[in-house]
């Protein structure tokens, strides 16, 4: 019977553990790149596992692409036009409470490490 339980309880702490965090609200950073410091706002949403919304920066506001949200795994793909051209910015980031660290390739150009903070 104790292992019957036991193995129940870990069962729904592992399904838990396995949905999708809610990062839904508005996240701001400033962090350095090779053009100068950058500011953005990231508005979120989230529905089972798939996460929409805008990032707005210096470059304009640009709808959030192929987004989702796995337990603390975060990502998604913001499309910007730089200098007449078409960017792709590929975000991966990990969740710890009102913060997300994100790393972010800038097409072949760079990559660049921001801390986003929730909106209070």
């Amino acid at each position: 019977m104790k292992f019957l339980k036991a193995l129940i309880i870990t069962v729904f702490t592992l399904a838990l553990s396995a949905q999708a965090a809610d990062i839904s609200g508005k996240w701001t950073a400033e962090f350095e790149t090779q053009i100068g410091v950058q500011k953005y706002t990231y508005v979120f949403k989230v529905d089972a596992g798939k996460l929409t919304g805008t990032a707005t920066g210096p470059q304009g506001t640009a709808e959030v692409q192929e987004g989702k949200v796995s337990g603390e795994a975060v990502t998604f793909v913001e499309m910007i036009s730089y200098q007449g051209q078409s960017i792709r910015i590929e975000y991966k980031g990990t969740l710890a409470g009102d913060e997300i660290k994100f790393n972010r390739q800038v097409g072949e150009f760079a990559t660049e490490e921001l801390l986003a903070k929730r909106a209070k």
